[in-house]
């Protein structure tokens, strides 16, 4: 029989998306008292409220309560809510643990778990990881970040060999000790900077990962990645490098302990204590070579896990991408449409703009500004882009950085951008939606954007 440790328990969920929702089917199950707070109008959320409707749950919504905060026994913050606000400092004086949904779903994991992090490429690296283990036959649960809470594995008693999660660095804040079997790194940049007051800061979340490792865990980490050298030092764990470089033309492939490109025979090698396997790529069809180093990742930790070479191969041969990156949409009139609005940071929309080596792009960026520099792209919008279309909060801001290097132009909405974007475009053309900034100005999601977009597109 289960004894609940929460029953009876006052617990404040802070923040009432979808993490949010699955925390309080949670308590609810464990028997706890629980309270909701969300700066949004009830209007704002009603899937969320709905899909609570059977359960006993306060409402508070509109400006925190400093009261409810701190007669809470247990607060549970989602992982958009800063942790730095006046009502959570006042709890944390009063020492009421803080906590998130991650972990408290960590706290009742018992099989091993792929934990990946990284500024991009987590949701491709997750996706292909749980991939490769699905055709070895593996029962894996796939969640975190990518979309199904982690919490939802063990509300709905679910049974698999092994768990693949993506950690955002926002997930991490709170993240104590838990021994993941495997730890990827995907990559570490600037992102972020509306919420870390630093790049340290935002390094240190994800840092959280690192700490939460043990002797015996796997750390992949990503040798082309300035950021990650350091973490390779401080790692408890067994590391595994991975690299788009082309090691063996190098003449450094013999101390190499990880994943490495051989691109004259378009494969990727895998070298672990000195035993190599190599993958073809003659078939895979992920544009970019940032795409490369996500497989080097995926490789890297199916392999560490037992998963067979068979069964890793035929996911490379047969994976098609996720949605809202760099995603294909249609081709009209010789012009070639992709989304990628899961771009949204810098860094990932410089990745985007490199993936096409001939054809002149149309971008359309903008939304609401992270507090990222968009000056490093002038350089790749100079080289790539005949035109720039941008919309949202931050139009005006990545103009003044950008706007010099191509023919430029400011719209109103979502409907002009692609409108206009058609009407200039030519046979040949790629219309590129890759945002480099967050979503919620207009749209609940980069996903929801993401789908307008494509909407747009296959109505044109």
């Amino acid at each position: 029989m289960h004894m609940s440790k929460y029953k009876g328990k006052k617990v404040l969920i802070v923040g009432f998306g979808v993490s949010g929702v699955a925390v309080a089917k949670y308590m609810a199950k464990e028997g706890a008292k629980i309270t909701v707070t969300d700066l949004r109008q009830k209007a704002e959320l009603t899937e969320s409220v709905n899909a609570c409707a059977d359960l006993k749950i306060e409402y508070e919504f509109g400006k925190p309560n400093s009261k409810t905060f701190l007669s809470a026994e247990m607060i549970v913050v989602s992982p958009g809510v800063p942790l730095n606000s006046k009502p959570l400092d006042e709890a944390r004086e009063k020492n009421i643990p803080i906590t998130n949904e991650i972990q408290l779903a960590l706290n009742e994991i018992q099989v091993p778990i792929v934990a990946v992090t990284g500024t991009n490429g987590k949701t491709t690296t997750t996706s292909l990881i749980g991939e490769m283990f699905k055709a070895d036959q593996k029962s894996v649960f796939v969640g975190g970040n990518i979309g199904t809470p982690l919490l939802d594995y063990v509300l709905n008693d679910l049974k698999a060999d092994v768990i693949v999660a993506e950690f955002s660095s926002f997930q991490l804040e709170l993240v104590e000790k838990f021994n993941p079997a495997v730890a990827v790194f995907t990559n570490l940049e600037e992102d972020h900077l509306d919420r870390y007051s630093s790049m340290a800061e935002y390094r240190d979340a994800k840092k959280r990962l690192l700490r939460a490792c043990s002797g015996n865990s796997f750390v992949v980490l990503n040798s082309d990645s300035p950021n990650l050298i350091p973490f390779g030092e401080e790692s408890p764990g067994k590391i595994l490098w991975f690299t788009k470089r082309n090691l063996g033309a190098e003449g450094m492939a013999d101390t190499w302990n990880g994943a490495y490109l051989d691109t004259r025979l378009k494969r990727m090698v895998l070298k672990i204590s000195g035993k190599e396997e190599a993958f073809d790529l003659s078939l895979f069809r992920l544009f970019g070579e940032h795409n490369k180093e996500n497989l080097g990742a995926a490789i890297c930790a199916a392999r560490v896990m037992g998963v067979s070479i068979q069964a890793i191969q035929s996911v490379i041969s047969t994976f098609k991408g996720v949605s809202h990156r760099l995603e294909f949409i249609r081709k009209k009139d010789g012009v070639f449409f992709f989304n990628d609005s899961k771009g949204t940071n810098v860094m990932s929309v410089q990745r985007s703009l490199a993936a096409f080596h001939a054809n002149p792009i149309i971008l359309i960026a903008g939304g609401k500004d992270k507090g990222n520099d968009f000056v490093p792209l002038a350089e790749w919008v100079k080289k790539r882009c005949k035109i720039l279309i941008l919309l949202g909060e931050a139009k005006e801001k990545i103009n003044r950085a950008i706007g010099d290097y191509a023919e430029t132009y400011l719209v109103g909405t979502f409907e002009e951008a692609v409108l206009l974007a058609y009407q200039k475009s030519r046979s040949g053309d790629i219309v590129l939606l890759s945002p480099g900034c967050a979503s919620y100005d207009m749209f609940r999601n980069y996903e929801e954007r993401g789908d307008y977009f494509k909407k747009l597109v296959s109505q044109l």
